[in-house]
């Protein structure tokens, strides 16, 4: 009952009255942060850095105004390698989102808004990502003989690296002892330098004592900052320290077959400690996936060709350089053959002269090379070598893995079939045969064709071939020969790909079949036979035609048209291209009924036009062109329909009534293009509350016609706290309703335009409207105790919230690095404005009381203000209306005072930083309220201070004014 109470209270919805203004503005943006920062700080040239450690979540939100609203908000980002840019190279929403941000995530990020107006708006922050890796130490020796042979020098260094940012520091320790520069004669320390592994720390150890067996230990530092804490290795020397030493248990190369289990064996010989074993492929890269490493022994089950290659074992124990060893694994493999034919080379033509020599080449690839072997055979019998049939087993003219069979003086005994055959040593791998024949058919007198030749025509009638778009199509060539060659299809005219997408398609039938043909597909194609066909001669070729017809394209293909009635409208519909070019008519229509028709002649375009719009000219306008493979058509939507209005988000949210149940909003648009159409008579607002599904609904009138920006204002009262509500607003002209717009309206803290109280505890993310002044050195943070980490600063800041809670929220100031002494951070409340004059006030101009707690615990606590800003107050007129400086001790205090504003006005609290890491001050609980604080607590500062001196002149002045106004 309650809920349709409030409901019904929508319909009290008052209209404030409507005014306008121009309000169009170009978009701003701005950056603000949240989630885990170490910190956000201003360098030189306005530079943002904001400073967060590796793993952590980082979140940036991009603030924007103007209007227009821009409604696609990008986030992009610059700096580092092509790799580190976003996948899709920009994320379109508010808020940019990266959880357990990396190393190289790192960079600068840039925020982009437009709302066409001007240019778009742009900021950026650069994020520096900090991280330290454990350090790793490596131990490198030295055995040098001095003159005579008399003693020997060892020296031993110990070089420690660690990869971090920021830059890294590092300190040795000899078991407890730490090591510097100078403190041992038989130790030094270099200072760092930077290799491809990061800043590198060396100590040497001259000429080895046996106090110098010991346990080192190397602790890398980046001093705390953004709370990392150190990270240190430990390396213990003896005297049997050495670098590692392998072995391999398998022969170099090893020759297997595919499908074979390969089992590479690694040992080590010597090294202390004792070592690691890894194994790399190639260039350091990674191993199959199949592949299994245990204990040293890297095994590869049932091998393919594809794992063929160099595999490495790699020893390390950190103790000079890793030993490596390395072993070739080779995959037995036959690959597919070829064959030709050559001919006497000092004829032209296709046939071989009796009497003359004929070579056979038969060609295959084989892995291990050297394993290939060769045989021939004709009518299926061993063929021999002889002073007649030569056979070689390779030719240094031709490319390895050659042989050919030389047919001395050709007879007509030599008919028949020949074969290549090919195989691998030790068997395991099936053989490869090529088959030759060689005939007697259509023998020329004197000459002899063992082969026909390839021959290749187009059918009558198979080109130019003619299709229509959406169809399928067979592009022929008609291809004869003995043996028949394989067909190769490629586009002729230009460098295009084939309809698969491919450079060329493959025809054992000479038919190149096309499904679903497009308009890009037409072209010549050039069918040609393949480079081995048994002959030596020139590929055949020949050229196909192939023109695709297609409807005519037309521009343009859908648009709307808003014009009020009695304004003349002209739709254009215009050809861009088709197949065949000449278009045989055109036809307008407003939905069934037909408009006009007729031919085209030289133009490329038709236009239809209504002098006077009335209410029946309204609704789509088809004009439909057409060829001999179809129709394109142009679609006008003639409307008298508004524009939508747009929202104007710039305001506050809230309007303060002095109620505890409800709040109001005040609801600002511009009408986009109110001219557009016939004016805007009123609009009709529906509202409810979010969730729900009924709307309530109620007009709202327009007086006067309305210019483009001109801002409107209404006001929704009754809206039930703290509930959100969806509005949506729809213009009505005489034509009807508009377009409508939509938004959501949410409850925030109030602010009263005539103050009587205020507060705010901060329990709420928008901590009430305050917010962070930008001229500022750093911003303050909100926070609970039960998020807070106090770890590297445990004896400062409060311990809970104002009322001992630790769910309960604060804010406070980080005094942590980078913050330095002195630095700033101000928090300002909203704009408050000043109730109206009281003739029989006894305070004139009225008084407010303004409180808060604070807690200022911690030995490097510096100062902290409160400020009374008025409007039109220059910022250097300000001075602090309270102020207290020091440790106050761990707990919460009160401060009150009372401020006499003479116009509308604001207040700020800002925090100084003192001398060091332990000088975080806390705020809650701000109250504002009507009259003068009563009870005053003392301020801790004042009560140091000595008792005010009042100078007798001033006391006399005074004493003869009260006089002088009794006289009167």
């Amino acid at each position: 009952m309650d809920g349709m109470i409030s409901l019904l209270g929508l319909l009290s919805l008052g209209l404030e009255g409507i005014y306008c203004q121009g309000v169009y503005a170009p978009p701003t943006v701005r950056i603000v942060h949240s989630g885990h920062a170490c910190n956000v700080e201003e360098e030189r040239y306005s530079e943002r850095v904001y400073t967060i450690r590796e793993g952590e979540t980082l979140e940036l939100t991009c603030l924007v105004t103007g209007h227009p609203r821009p409604q696609q908000i990008r986030w992009t980002k610059t700096a580092g390698s092509v790799s580190d840019r976003f996948q899709d190279s920009s994320v379109f929403n508010e808020t940019l989102h990266i959880t357990k941000i990396q190393r190289h995530q790192g960079g600068r990020y840039y925020c982009k808004a437009e709302n066409g107006l001007a240019s778009p708006a742009i900021k950026s922050i650069r994020v520096d990502v900090y991280y330290l890796d454990p350090p790793v130490v490596t131990v490198h020796q030295s055995i040098g003989e001095a003159k005579e042979q008399f003693y020997y020098e060892r020296t031993v260094f110990l070089r420690c690296v660690a990869n971090s940012n920021p830059p890294v520091r590092y300190s040795w320790h000899r078991g407890r002892e730490v090591l510097s520069q100078g403190s041992d004669k038989g130790v030094e320390i270099y200072e760092p330098f930077f290799t491809q592994q990061g800043e590198t720390k060396i100590l040497k150890l001259k000429n080895l004592r046996p106090k110098d067996y010991a346990n080192y230990s190397c602790v890398a530092s980046v001093r705390n900052v953004c709370g990392i804490p150190d990270t240190n290795i430990i390396f213990q020397l003896t005297n049997k320290t050495a670098s590692p030493s392998i072995k391999l248990l398998v022969e170099d190369p090893i020759v297997v077959n595919p499908g074979q289990m390969v089992a590479l064996v690694c040992i080590t010989t010597a090294g202390e400690p004792h070592p690691t074993l890894n194994w790399t492929t190639g260039g350091g890269g990674a191993l199959p996936e199949r592949s299994q490493v245990k204990d040293g022994t890297l095994t590869l089950r049932e091998i393919s060709s594809d794992e063929a290659g160099v595999y490495s074992c790699v020893a390390s124990n950190n103790v000079g350089n890793p030993a490596k060893k390395s072993t070739t694994i080779i995959v037995r493999a036959l690959k597919k053959g070829r064959f030709w034919i050559t001919p006497d080379p000092y004829h032209n033509d296709d046939n071989i002269q009796i009497g003359r020599e004929v070579k056979i080449s038969c060609q295959v690839e084989a892995t291990p090379s050297e394993e290939l072997v060769f045989g021939w055979l004709k009518n299926g019998r061993t063929l021999r070598s002889s002073e007649r049939m030569v056979i070689t087993q390779t030719d240094p003219d031709i490319s390895p893995g050659t042989t050919n069979l030389d047919i001395i003086d050709l007879k007509f005994t030599d008919f028949g079939t020949y074969t290549c055959v090919a195989s691998l040593k030790h068997g395991g791998i099936p053989e490869i045969s090529i088959d030759v024949n060689i005939s007697s058919t259509t023998v020329p007198p004197l000459f002899f064709s063992f082969l026909v030749p390839p021959s290749l025509t187009v059918p009558r009638g198979k080109s130019p071939l003619v299709a229509r778009e959406g169809e399928t199509v067979e592009l022929e060539c008609v291809v004869t020969g003995k043996p028949k060659p394989i067909l190769l299809w490629t586009r002729a005219d230009r460098e295009a790909p084939m309809p698969d997408g491919s450079a060329q398609m493959e025809s054992y039938d000479g038919v190149l079949r096309i499904v679903n043909v497009s308009r890009e597909m037409s072209g010549q194609y050039r069918c040609q036979t393949s480079q081995y066909n048994g002959f030596n001669v020139k590929p055949r070729e020949a050229v196909v035609e192939l023109i695709v017809q297609y409807p005519p394209t037309v521009e343009p293909a859908n648009m709307e048209i808003r014009q009020g009635l009695g304004r003349s409208v002209s739709m254009s519909c215009r050809v861009l291209r088709a197949h065949p070019s000449r278009v045989l008519r055109y036809e307008w229509r407003l939905g069934s009924k037909q408009l006009q028709s007729g031919h085209f002649d030289t133009r490329d375009e038709t236009e239809y036009s209504i002098h006077t719009l009335a209410r029946e000219n309204y609704g789509e306008y088809v004009c439909e062109i057409t060829n001999e493979a179809g129709a394109g058509r142009c679609v006008f939507n003639v409307t008298g329909r508004a524009h939508g209005p747009e929202f104007y988000y710039d305001t506050y949210s809230p309007i303060w009534q002095n109620r505890p149940r409800v709040y109001g909003f005040k609801l600002q648009w511009t009408q986009m293009n109110p001219d557009t159409v016939d004016r805007i008579v009123a609009y009709r607002l529906g509202i409810r509350q979010t969730g729900q599904q009924r709307w309530w609904e109620q007009e709202i009138p327009v007086e006067a016609p309305m210019r483009k920006g001109e801002l409107i204002t209404y006001n929704l009262t009754e809206l039930i706290r703290p509930e959100a509500y969806e509005v949506r607003l729809t213009p009505i002209t005489r034509f009807g309703e508009g377009d409508a717009a939509v938004r959501i309206v949410t409850y925030s803290a109030p602010i009263n335009p005539h103050l009587r109280e205020f507060h705010c505890s901060f329990e709420e993310e928008p901590i009430c409207m305050f917010t962070q002044e930008k001229n500022d050195d750093f911003d303050w943070t909100r926070h609970s105790a039960a998020t807070r980490d106090t770890k590297y600063t445990p004896n400062t800041g409060p311990s809970g919230d104002r009322t001992g809670s630790k769910q309960g929220f604060y804010m406070y100031i980080e005094t942590s690095r980078p913050r330095k002494q002195g630095d700033k951070a101000r928090l300002v409340s909203p704009i408050f404005n000043v109730a109206p004059k009281n003739p029989y006030s006894l305070t004139n101009p009225p008084a407010y009381c303004f409180s808060f707690y604070y807690h200022m615990y911690g030995k490097h606590i510096g100062t902290l203000n409160a400020f009374l800003k008025q409007k039109g107050q220059s910022a250097s007129a300000e001075s602090p209306v309270w102020t207290l400086n020091g440790n106050q001790g761990d707990r919460w205090r009160q401060a009150k005072v009372s401020i006499h504003p003479t116009a509308s006005f604001q207040v700020a609290i800002e925090g100084v930083r003192g001398p060091g890491i332990e000088g975080d001050i806390a705020i809650d609980d701000v109250v504002l309220e009507e009259g003068e604080c009563p009870n005053i607590p003392p301020n801790p500062e004042e009560s140091k201070a000595p008792p005010k001196e009042i100078h007798i002149w001033l006391l006399l002045v005074t004493v003869v004014m009260t006089l002088l106004r009794g006289q009167r």
